[in-house]
């Protein structure tokens, strides 16, 4: 259900990017994967979006609001080694032509998101899965847990 989606950081960005992360979202519950907003990787770089599947899979959406966003920051890349599969996300007007034509997009609005072009699939090596899973499950379980109680996750 995408009422399951942590969107508590996706409220600090600015109004474009959280209703494009909101939208990309409930896209990738449709789809059967559970995300989490702005997870931190081992190489010090911060996912927009990582979402796992039932089996493990591993997702991640990097959000684009504007030309000058997308233009600007160029760490993308980085996000390769640590998904098996790699999307941008982006508003219905955005430039699309700037965008990678070999990197999965996801259009998105508020409400809803679609897969435009599905992502290239990069399986993602064993230990570094391992290590990403147990960092996405206790950042999940923290999140849930500052819910219940906000001073026991600090």
């Amino acid at each position: 259900m995408a009422e399951d989606f942590d969107d508590t950081v996706a409220t600090t960005l600015p109004p474009v990017a959280a209703d494009i992360a909101h939208g990309t979202a409930r896209c990738l519950i449709d789809m059967g994967y559970a995300p989490v907003a702005e997870l931190p990787l081992a190489n010090g770089r911060r996912a927009d979006i990582t979402a796992i599947d039932r089996k493990g899979h591993v997702v991640i959406v990097e959000i684009k609001s504007s030309r000058a966003d997308f233009l600007s920051d160029r760490k993308w890349p980085d996000y390769l080694e640590f998904c098996d599969a790699f999307y941008f996300a982006v508003a219905p007007g955005f430039p699309r032509e700037l965008l990678p034509q070999d990197e999965g997009l996801i259009l998105a609005e508020r409400f809803q998101g679609a897969i435009e072009r599905p992502a290239v699939l990069r399986p993602m090596a064993a230990a570094r899965r391992k290590a990403l899973l147990l960092r996405f499950a206790r950042l999940a379980a923290l999140r849930l847990q500052g819910q219940v109680d906000p001073l026991a996750a600090l």
